[in-house]
């Protein structure tokens, strides 16, 4: 096989990594389940969640995909020597198919809302913005139209190869987003009566917490940081040798709990400002933000108009780095294990997520019919990636790591061959064997409300 290429910088992995990582999720779920959930009490908890479930979860991913040096499906097999092993790979490749299928119409959404705010469509009272939503995601072929084209532009990326298009789109895209998030956030703080949306996500309330609490802060440092895709492994096949495992998994949880963070503060302050009740999922960002940004900004209305623009352009960003690290899961296989040109492998996977695409918008409302036990297409794909194949990825992963993997070789890839972290190893090993598959075992039975 030729040589692959890598990353050329170490600050292409960590923003790469991170904007896999960094996505919707990171602007309307977690603020939302912060703030109801005892808001800097449940902060703590979620780092604490970071330190023993995600951190290490991402390890053991950049261990099998550095060790691998090529796509999830082989870099599995490379390490285990074993064609069972390898349907962990592919498992995490399929999952990625499909979760790029549907989350690309909700990336569409937002492209819809950025085109609308732009031409200044999006105006007008609550019921307005509600019949907006349910119209357009009701449409028959916008909302396809915007999800395919979403995967069209992370196409264009993938096909300028990991250098050229995923490490240079990833340096312009990671600071972009930063830099919006602390325009809003500046915009949003400034509103009278702001102060109670920062309290709201940052005062820590210990009465809150209890065992719900705790499975919550578990699922987002699991679904937060992407593992169970075979995002992270793909990625780390691109790492280089010299690459400290340790220190980037812990930049990159903290990039993604900083923007989580930055982006309560920049959607509660604006909320509370107009005496608004926060909600969750496309609700808050598709019904309820509209109109809170137009009543916030009623005596500077071109100021709103602004701030909505900045807003849908800081979610396309966020998901347009999600999207990218999907696209090259399948991109990598195709391309390895069919000895593919990267154009064609990059075009197998447009085509197949902008099929998946299509039917998932339609089934939204446009057309009945297009269901899977009694749920649309879109909810029938996210509910069996997030409650049965993420976790069962996540899960097998450490017990590969942790049981089945050769030792030797894993203390090398962690600590470099002994020469960084090797301290930590002893506690790697302990925490991946015994603690993560019991924690990944915990979010899948929350995932179907057993516990």
């Amino acid at each position: 096989m030729s040589q692959r290429s890598g990353f050329a910088t170490r600050v292409g992995v960590i923003l790469a990594t991170a904007g896999s990582a960094v996505g919707l999720g990171n602007v309307w779920r977690f603020p939302y389940v912060a703030g109801q959930n005892g808001g800097a009490a449940f902060i703590i908890i979620y780092i604490g969640c970071l330190l023993v479930l995600g951190i290490p979860g991402m390890l053991s991913e950049f261990i099998i995909g550095r060790r691998g040096q090529s796509n999830a499906a082989r870099a599995y097999h490379n390490f285990s020597g074993s064609r069972l092993w390898r349907m962990v790979g592919h498992l995490g490749i399929l999952t990625s198919t499909i979760i790029l299928g549907f989350y690309a119409v909700v990336a569409g959404w937002c492209l819809q809302y950025l085109f609308a705010s732009t031409v200044g469509t999006l105006n007008g009272d609550a019921q307005y913005v509600a019949n907006y939503f349910s119209t357009f995601a009701s449409n028959p072929w916008k909302p396809c139209f915007w999800g395919v084209a979403f995967i069209l532009m992370t196409h264009f990326v993938i096909v300028r190869g990991v250098q050229k298009g995923i490490e240079r789109a990833s340096k312009i895209l990671m600071p972009l987003l930063f830099i919006l998030l602390v325009v809003i956030i500046i915009a949003a703080c400034s509103l009278p009566g702001a102060w109670q949306g920062v309290t709201f996500l940052i005062k820590p309330n210990f009465s809150q917490l209890d065992h719900h609490v705790m499975l919550d802060a578990l699922g987002q440092a699991f679904f937060s940081l992407s593992l169970g895709t075979a995002c992270l492994c793909t990625y780390a096949s691109y790492f280089s040798r010299e690459t400290h495992l340790p220190r980037a998994a812990a930049q990159i949880a903290f990039i993604d709990l900083g923007i989580a963070i930055l982006s309560g503060l920049m959607i509660f302050p604006a909320v509370f400002a107009v005496g608004v009740e926060p909600s969750q999922g496309p609700s808050l960002i598709f019904v309820t933000l509209p109109n809170v940004f137009q009543q916030a900004f009623t005596a500077m209305p071109l100021l709103g108009r602004v701030i909505a623009i900045l807003f849908y352009a800081l979610l396309v960003f966020a998901a347009l780095t999600s999207t990218i690290s999907m696209h090259e899961i399948g991109t990598a296989f195709f391309t390895e294990e069919l000895h593919l040109p990267r154009k064609r492998s990059a075009w197998i996977l447009t085509t197949v997520c902008s099929v998946l695409a299509v039917l998932c918008s339609l089934s939204v409302g446009a057309v009945e019919g297009i269901s899977v036990l009694g749920q649309s297409l879109l909810d029938f794909c996210d509910n069996l990636t997030a409650k049965f194949m993420l976790p069962l990825g996540g899960l097998l992963t450490s017990i590969f790591i942790g049981w089945f993997a050769n030792q030797r070789d894993v203390r090398d890839e962690l600590t470099n061959h002994g020469t960084v972290a090797q301290r930590l190893f002893p506690i790697y090993q302990l925490t991946v064997r015994f603690i993560v598959p019991v924690l990944i075992l915990l979010v899948f039975l929350h995932q179907f409300e057993l516990l």
